[in-house]
């Protein structure tokens, strides 16, 4: 499988949560005494890994969008200073911690809770940054209270960027390799058409189908080309002819890296879902997707109202990239 200019996708700049401003300074992390006086400073993002990784977003009043909402070291809740997670530091030196907490019923003025899966598309690119890195944080840890190695109980060192048990062994956060293509049939304009698929985990809500591209995980031994077309033919059972890479980008649920790409197959390929993974899949024409994007009803074919990937996923990036290019 060769890399093709054929496929090619629009200039709509990064993918929704591959932006990020924050100066991570990792150099840090490993400085307990300086984390100790940056903590007295910072600004604090309280994330709920018990509630899906939520966290308060409201208007930043600028018309930019929302904005995520931090508060000082004196309002955060109270954590153990080992489980403060530093993320970095902003612009003006500022640095930024995260901590994982209930946030209750107290709601600040004109907020709502939210994941980055709701709203990773409407942030600026700093907090789309901090939230995506915060959210896969907290939920390492909510799922790593123990080493896998040796059963004993383990703690948050180097900032929140490691743990460690008391036998000195150490666990780092992990991120999983995935795949994701929009396959294509490679025709310019309106009639060009892409392969678009409704999976068992999301069948929809009795009127929609929710459409979106192939993926899957990278497996031991392989490589993301060869997983990618692996995938393709397990799922629809087509063969994958060129493949071109577009971006990539962090998907904490609860700790994926999409590896995003164009791709091409042939169109007189019959389309073979596997019955254990896709309850349908079919080919739209560029056409039909800019009338989805646009708010407009789109049956199916089977009797549904066809919705497309959330607008923070990197399927809905690499849908839109190809309609309008």
């Amino acid at each position: 499988m060769n890399s093709g200019s054929e496929v090619t996708v629009g200039d709509v700049g990064p993918p929704p949560l591959a932006r990020a401003s924050v100066d991570r300074a990792a150099r840090h992390r490993t400085d307990p005494r300086w984390l100790a006086r940056a903590w007295d400073r910072s600004r604090v993002l309280v994330v709920d890994s018990a509630a899906g990784g939520r966290a308060f977003v409201r208007d930043d009043g600028t018309g930019a969008g929302l904005g995520l909402v931090l508060v000082g070291p004196e309002q955060a809740p109270a954590v153990a200073v080992e489980d403060r997670i530093f993320l970095g530091t902003d612009d003006d030196g500022t640095p930024i911690f995260a901590v994982d907490a209930a946030l209750g019923a107290a709601v600040p003025d004109a907020a709502r809770l939210v994941t980055v899966r709701d709203v990773g598309h409407l942030l600026g690119d700093r907090d789309a940054g901090l939230f995506t890195t915060a959210a896969a944080l907290v939920g390492w840890h909510a799922r790593h209270p123990y080493a896998a190695s040796t059963g004993l109980a383990t703690r948050a060192v180097d900032g929140g960027w490691s743990r460690v048990d008391s036998d000195g062994a150490r666990n780092w956060p992990r991120t999983d390799p995935a795949v994701i293509a929009l396959l294509t049939d490679g025709v310019a304009g309106p009639a060009g058409r892409c392969l678009l698929a409704n999976h068992h985990a999301r069948r929809g809500d009795g009127q929609h189908r929710l459409y979106s591209c192939l993926a899957g995980f990278v497996e031991p031994g392989e490589s993301a080309e060869a997983a990618l077309a692996r995938e393709v033919a397990e799922e629809v059972g087509m063969t994958l002819s060129r493949s071109t890479y577009v971006a990539s980008q962090s998907w904490p649920f609860p700790g994926t890296l999409m590896l995003g790409y164009l791709a091409y197959v042939d169109p007189e390929q019959p389309i073979r879902p596997d019955p254990e993974e896709i309850v349908r899949a079919r080919w739209f024409s560029r056409a039909e997707v800019s009338a989805i994007l646009a708010g407009e009803r789109v049956d199916s074919g089977d009797g549904f109202v066809v919705r497309l990937a959330p607008p923070a996923s990197i399927a809905a990036y690499l849908i839109h990239g190809w309609v309008v290019d």
